[in-house]
């Protein structure tokens, strides 16, 4: 999960989208947009890791169907305060949530999954994809081809395009911008449909989960950490200081 950084002056409040791919890909595939903000809009926190925002609740991870359907009426008003999309915001929680419940020692909170999100498709929504109720992203998000111009590691095809429609190298994939390789490890099921699928966005937050986890050591509540694991998804300090600003808007509620 491998993203080309842009470095920005978080006291701007841009709204920064900085391009993105999985795990060892290098490239640029989102463009920055704008937003100013009113003058009366809090501080941004700092600390990493970001804070944890409103706590997701408790539900039955094993119940059958889009267990993150669950998550509306927690989603719903911080949807309101964020603009993030309700069934991306019920992904990272039903993520965080899993996680929780299975891996607890890992500590991940969704406010990191709705930061690397936002960087990485802007919640599913990249150059005009939506994200549908049971959390498939379309048309598709795909990178650049990973063909080792303009920047990006050269990754020649692991999926026969079977799963990023490229049989000649690899591409980034949906709103977590998984790459095959890394997609094929860690790649797995949340919206109850029995397909792992990088494009929707519940598998692709859990699956990111797992991953980040993973990387940090199974610990993300200490700075230490959480950075390892946001490095391990792209190893630029301004991609993991995009990320934490973005993690930390969305836990005091704010837009970014």
């Amino acid at each position: 999960m491998r993203v080309l950084g842009r470095g920005r002056n978080r006291r701007s409040w841009r709204n920064g989208l900085v391009a993105g791919c999985v795990a060892v890909a290098s490239t640029v595939l989102l463009s920055a947009c704008i937003d100013l903000p009113s003058l009366n809009r809090p501080d941004i926190p700092e600390g990493i890791p970001p804070g944890a925002g409103v706590p997701q609740p408790y539900i039955d991870i094993n119940a059958p169907g889009r267990t993150a359907d669950k998550m509306h009426a927690w989603a719903e008003p911080i949807s309101e305060s964020t603009g993030i999309p309700i069934v991306s915001l019920q992904a990272y929680g039903n993520a965080a949530e899993i996680q929780r419940q299975q891996h607890p020692e890992c500590g991940i909170a969704w406010t990191t999954l709705a930061g690397i999100a936002g960087v990485e498709s802007k919640h599913g929504r990249y150059r005009g994809s939506s994200v549908a109720e049971n959390g498939d992203v379309s048309p598709p998000i795909r990178g650049a081809q990973l063909d080792g111009t303009k920047g990006n590691m050269e990754i020649r095809d692991t999926d026969g395009g079977s799963l990023d429609g490229d049989p000649t190298h690899d591409r980034a994939m949906g709103p977590f911008q998984f790459i095959p390789e890394t997609w094929k490890r860690y790649g797995v099921d949340a919206n109850g449909d029995g397909v792992p699928d990088p494009d929707n966005i519940d598998d692709a937050a859990l699956s990111a989960a797992r991953y980040l986890c993973v990387s940090s050591g199974n610990d993300m509540t200490v700075a230490e950490g959480w950075e390892k694991a946001v490095r391990t998804y792209n190893n630029s300090m301004a991609y993991v200081l995009d990320v934490r600003d973005h993690a930390n808007a969305y836990s005091i509620n704010v837009r970014f």
